[in-house]
């Protein structure tokens, strides 16, 4: 008990010293702390901005679904050497291979295919070019959901006899209508042809990529078929597990799969890609972590420059309280009191100047949150991880100049003049 009295006494000492150093010193604690509010604002800014960035990605590859693979002719990379020659003569999926994958596949949910293309959308007098059409197959809004403001989805009828219909975008009903509830039952050309709103999707906006379903036109594949040739047109399959069915599982099946409708050679490699949100994050991963070391790398300066600043300040407050410090110790005061004291006092700064730092990037995050409508949010994480590395600073700084002070002779420290 007496210990822990001991402790809190020294702790509000340190406190009192600490802040009487700022407010009998302002300009020189000030200047001295600067580095260190600069370097925590480097570092935390940093992991601030990163984190918010790392969250709106994720949430953007979730939306894919994590339980969703993508046979494709191309495969995804995030960075490094690209072996495009080995992958260009690759055929692209097309609906045989579709339909090979629904009849044979266990591990399957869903199964859809779908190519994207851009044409010119109109109505009447007015008109939309390089809109995005997406053509699907019938499960495409089971692998890649979406909802619809107003509206209908494809009947299985309307996917397989190629019927003129078509789901619009809310961006595009409005350019083309004024009003999205409108538009249901309307003709619009496209490739020349009219086709008849279905349905609305309800407004998305746009994601971290700059990409948005409110541009994007939805038609039936058998339409599509009938206007385009599909085998020049980059094409996907894409399928979602059953419940319980790992990604891994889904693709060693799906592998087995085109490889066999492929007839490949048991040695030959595939040629097919299968596809996974997984590479775009830990793509993103590796990005992040590079940036973060750079982060540390430039606010470590700061830093450095803080950590002398504070010891500056501990050397100058040893040597202004040289008297009391003997006094203190005449009184029966031991070395580590006198230690402590001004361990604690050098944290106590150290933290300040830390605060500091997350103060101002806390006010930044409302700014740039509420003007640019990107979400920034300092989480507790990255606060912890600002007092913690300000505390440490404090630490490292104040030991020389407080293993000085609780070496001091008594009798040579009380003669000494303020």
């Amino acid at each position: 008990m007496r210990k822990l009295f001991l402790i809190l006494k020294l702790i509000r000492e340190s406190y009192l010293f600490a802040f009487q150093a700022i407010i009998m010193n302002k300009t020189r604690t000030i200047l001295s702390l600067l580095g260190l509010t600069i370097g925590i604002f480097c570092i935390i800014s940093v992991f601030t901005v990163f984190d918010s960035m790392e969250n709106s990605i994720r949430g953007e590859i979730e939306s894919l679904g994590d339980n969703v693979v993508f046979i494709q002719k191309w495969p995804w990379a995030m960075g490094g050497n690209y072996p495009w020659w080995k992958y260009y003569k690759r055929p692209e999926p097309d609906l045989d291979d579709m339909k090979q994958v629904q009849r044979r596949s266990t591990a399957a949910q869903a199964t859809a295919y779908f190519v994207n293309i851009s044409r010119q959308v109109k109505y009447r007098n007015k008109s939309i070019e390089n809109v995005p059409i997406i053509a699907v197959t019938q499960e495409y809004s089971l692998v890649m959901p979406f909802e619809l403001q107003y509206g209908r989805y494809f009947t299985p009828v309307e996917t397989l006899g190629g019927a003129n219909s078509v789901i619009l975008g809310s961006r595009v009903a409005d350019n083309l209508f004024g009003n999205r509830e409108r538009a249901l039952g309307k003709k619009i050309t496209i490739f020349g042809m009219k086709l008849i709103v279905i349905g609305v999707m309800k407004e998305e906006g746009e994601d971290m990529f700059g990409n948005t379903p409110d541009d994007e036109v939805i038609i039936p594949i058998n339409f599509a078929r009938n206007v385009i040739d599909l085998r020049n047109i980059s094409a996907t399959i894409a399928v979602r597990a059953k419940p319980n069915i790992s990604n891994l599982q889904l693709k060693d099946e799906l592998t087995g799969i085109m490889r066999t409708v492929h007839k490949l050679k048991p040695k030959a490699e595939n040629d097919f890609a299968i596809n996974e949100t997984d590479i775009i994050s830990k793509g993103f991963d590796r990005i992040f972590s590079q940036i973060a070391l750079v982060g540390w790398i430039i606010g470590g300066f700061s830093l450095l420059v803080g950590g002398f600043g504070i010891a500056n300040i501990m050397f100058v407050s040893v040597k202004e309280r040289t008297s009391q410090i003997g006094i203190q110790k005449s009184l029966g005061a031991k070395n580590y009191f006198i230690l402590l004291q001004f361990l604690f006092e050098a944290m106590f700064l150290s933290l300040f100047g830390g605060v500091l730092g997350l103060i101002i990037i806390y006010i930044l995050t409302l700014v740039v949150s509420n003007t640019l409508g990107f979400e920034l949010i300092l989480t507790g994480t990255n606060i912890l991880i600002g007092l913690l590395v300000s505390g440490l600073i404090g630490l490292i700084s104040g030991i020389a100049p407080a293993y000085s002070a609780s070496r001091l002779d008594p009798v040579e420290a009380m003669r000494s003049t303020f």
